[in-house]
């Protein structure tokens, strides 16, 4: 008989107008520590439709290009038929964050997240505005020894 681990978190995050985009590497990591997974899975979505998550080399440049390519992806300054409804001027943030992905899974192995030397876990508030964005976090795994 295989046992399991199931374990689950919620993060909560504030943040700045979109696009923002803040690491949670070590908040992840230390979620998939607590859960006393040998080996297994750590799968992370953020509540809300216009934020998102993504791996990413978390430093400066590549931070500005990647903000930079959002906005070319679906510009704040278009015209957005979720405008015509809500009046609210975040068309865009939705259309972004549908394109970026709410959720990201990552390798749970010997206990620890599998990730790139110069990969972290970010997550992007797309608003036209400052959000506090809640992660719903699940590791499932079989135990440590």
């Amino acid at each position: 008989m295989s046992l399991s681990v199931v374990y689950c978190q919620s993060l909560k995050i504030s943040m700045d107008t979109g696009p923002d985009i803040v690491d949670m590497t070590d908040k992840l990591a230390l979620m998939a520590q607590k859960a006393g997974v040998e080996n297994g899975v750590l799968h992370a979505t953020v509540i809300g439709s216009t934020g998102s998550l993504t791996t990413i080399e978390h430093e400066p440049g590549v931070i500005e290009d990647l903000k930079r390519a959002i906005s070319r992806l679906a510009p704040p300054d278009m015209a957005y038929e979720h405008e015509k409804a809500w009046h609210d001027g975040n068309g865009h943030s939705h259309v972004q964050a549908a394109l970026m992905g709410p959720s990201i899974s990552i390798p749970v192995r010997n206990g620890a997240l599998t990730l790139g030397t110069w990969q972290q876990v970010v997550i992007i508030n797309h608003d036209n505005r400052p959000r506090q964005r809640r992660v719903e976090v699940t590791v499932i795994g079989s135990p440590r020894e």
